[in-house]
């Protein structure tokens, strides 16, 4: 890319694209992540092989059951198998965020148990403004916000029901007022395979919507970059 995408490794990594952006420079900090812990293969020794190879957070389910416990999607609807619990001890302890965008309700619920850290939900929406099976109860994601957790909302039907700018907004808005500003970020999703009514060149048909909701301008920045720069400060490793 020569040099106009850097990956996110470090605290450093991503201060270096956040003074690089102030001056005017054209960059955009890469997050290497694996949707689902399946290239774990069961084996505990994989997480820093994972680490090594650059990655810095690690869903622990897509969509279906695996080796760390049950899917949102998946069958079982399991919690942590006792390799989950020791995948996610391992995890944190190389320094890696657990993502739980995809995960059964009481895998949720375990990880919330056991975690030392906050975690992320990445993209998703609320239950009680789109009772999707996509989306976990608003109980839990109160209890991931309390814990310094950080929730994505999504800009596809599945997530927020109705996925204009406006249905987004309205989820945004509704989960700030759920689980406070701080803990609400943009999760997308566009990875190519959802449908979306807006893309990234017009993300300010989001804003718009959002200051329509009434949501302040501080939430608003908060929303739309500020808590998920704050949260990557925190959690990427030193």
């Amino acid at each position: 890319s020569g040099g106009a995408l850097i990956q996110l490794k470090s605290k450093a990594d991503l201060q270096k694209v956040l003074d690089l952006r102030a001056k005017g420079g054209n960059v955009v900090g890469g997050l290497l992540a694996t949707e689902g812990a399946h290239p774990l293969e069961g084996k505990i020794e994989n997480v820093k092989r994972l680490y090594d190879a650059g990655f810095r957070m690690i869903g622990l389910q897509h969509f279906f059951d695996n080796e760390l416990g049950g899917s949102l999607h998946g069958v079982s609807k399991a919690g942590l198998t006792p390799f989950g619990y020791q995948a996610v001890k391992a995890i944190e302890g190389q320094g890696m965020i657990i993502d739980v965008a995809h995960s059964s309700e009481q895998v949720v619920s375990d990880v919330l148990q056991i975690a030392s850290k906050p975690i992320v939900v990445s993209h998703s929406g609320v239950h009680g403004v789109c009772p999707s099976p996509r989306n976990i109860s608003d109980k839990l994601m109160v209890e991931i916000a309390a814990k310094g957790g950080l929730i994505g909302i999504g800009y596809w039907e599945g997530a927020v029901c109705d996925y204009t700018p406006d249905g987004v907004a309205k989820a945004i808005k509704y989960a700030v007022n759920l689980v406070g500003a701080d803990h609400v970020a943009l999760g997308s999703d566009y990875d190519g395979t959802t449908s979306v009514k807006f893309d990234a060149s017009e993300s300010v048909a989001l804003v718009d919507a959002l200051q329509r909701q009434g949501l302040s301008d501080d939430d608003i920045r908060k929303v739309t970059g500020g808590n998920t720069i704050r949260f990557l400060l925190d959690r990427l490793p030193d």
